[in-house]
């Protein structure tokens, strides 16, 4: 029988081991030497317990994941694959991908059928949130191949801002890979807007059709070597980097709502 008298929670450093952090050994010095937060407070005291399922951990400023059921991957997502799980016209989806993995994935927004590049698969509901949703400022960069030779001033009017159908937009950069060959060029474009196929639009737009498009970046996700076609799962220092966007986000949503929604502990990746 538990009493009131015993002490709650684990200790620190078995939770910070548990999560691949260090050692108990290791972790112990990284307490002592204040490099530890717990709920965006530093710790030093060796004996410290906290609560895996509440509080929030951070070493070096970078948010560790505590939850162990929590799952996250990244695709090179193939041309002709929708960014869908369940497609009632029979078309290739991305349930070949999800399919092999024992926890329900889902995509972290969408590639349109002919774009390819690099894609998120999680069942972390909050993170998704915060990376998919424009108003979190996510940034996202693609590779683009477009038709004709694009000049100097067609990228200013692409980081100046254009008119389209649905509204005013802008890319964030956008720059030249390379010189022009064969009448084509390459272009970079970075921009933190999720609406539906944003990037063909905007070179359409300015008279620079796309023939091909690659996402190589999705915050500080980088497609690197990965083949088309092939997951993997997230470094421990890449999702770290996740952790920490997606706890910065939520703190400030938090106190743009009221002085103690941002500073409340809650339940880790709850949401479905």
């Amino acid at each position: 029988m538990t009493t009131d008298s015993e002490p709650q929670g684990e200790r620190l450093q078995k939770v910070m081991a548990a999560a691949g952090v260090a050692s108990r050994r290791v972790s112990e010095q990284l307490i002592a030497e204040g490099r530890v937060t717990v709920n965006g407070e530093p710790v030093v005291e060796p004996g410290r317990r906290i609560d895996p399922e509440v509080d929030l951990l951070a070493v070096d400023g970078q948010a560790v994941q505590l939850d162990p059921s929590r799952r996250y991957v990244m695709l090179n997502k193939p041309r002709g694959v929708l960014s869908s799980l369940a497609d009632d016209r029979g078309r290739p989806d991305l349930r070949q991908y999800t399919d092999k993995y024992e926890e329900r994935l889902y995509n972290v927004g969408r590639l349109d059928q002919d774009t390819t590049g690099l894609l998120v698969l999680t069942n972390d509901g909050e993170l998704a949130h915060v990376l998919a949703h424009p108003s979190f400022g996510v940034e996202k960069t693609y590779i683009a191949t477009v038709e004709g030779i694009v000049k100097p001033a067609t990228l200013r009017r692409l980081t100046q801002g254009i008119e389209l159908e649905d509204g005013p937009i802008r890319a964030d950069r956008a720059k030249l890979v390379g010189e022009p060959s064969r009448g084509a060029s390459l272009v970079e474009v970075t921009l933190h807007s999720g609406r539906n196929r944003i990037v063909r639009r905007m070179l359409d737009e300015v008279g620079h059709p796309v023939v091909e498009l690659v996402r190589r970046q999705f915050g500080p996700l980088h497609l690197g070597p990965l083949g088309v076609g092939r997951t993997r799962d997230l470094t421990k220092l890449e999702l770290a980097q996740l952790l920490t966007i997606s706890r910065a986000a939520s703190a400030d949503a938090g106190a743009a709502e009221g002085p103690t929604a941002s500073t409340t502990p809650r339940k880790q990746g709850r949401r479905p």
